[in-house]
């Protein structure tokens, strides 16, 4: 697939850019040069190959799990004006 110099116009239109004739050129060879190259990456066969995660084969470092904070809820819901079961009542604002 290869782009048109309209094409370019019309993409540089919709993203609100004023390119000049050169820019629109260059950006022509650009996005031309970008679809080639998936092109050529979609001719590579992959058949058999498992996918990645990750591109390097690492094991995530993991910390333990441990509680840091102490639970602060009951000040927190102290000002509130209706609270239920840790929940914050609020009045209804859309109507059925």
């Amino acid at each position: 697939m290869a782009l048109t110099l309209s094409d370019v116009e019309k993409i540089a239109k919709l993203s609100r850019l004023s390119l000049t004739d050169e820019e629109k050129a260059q950006n022509l060879r650009e996005l031309n040069d970008v679809f080639v190259l998936v092109e050529k990456m979609q001719t590579v066969d992959t058949e058999g190959v498992v996918p990645m995660a990750h591109p390097h084969e690492v094991a995530l470092r993991l910390r333990a799990d441990a509680v840091t904070e102490s639970d602060h809820t009951a000040e927190y819901q102290a000002v509130a004006p209706e609270v239920r079961n840790r929940l914050y009542i609020v009045p209804q604002v859309i109507e059925e």
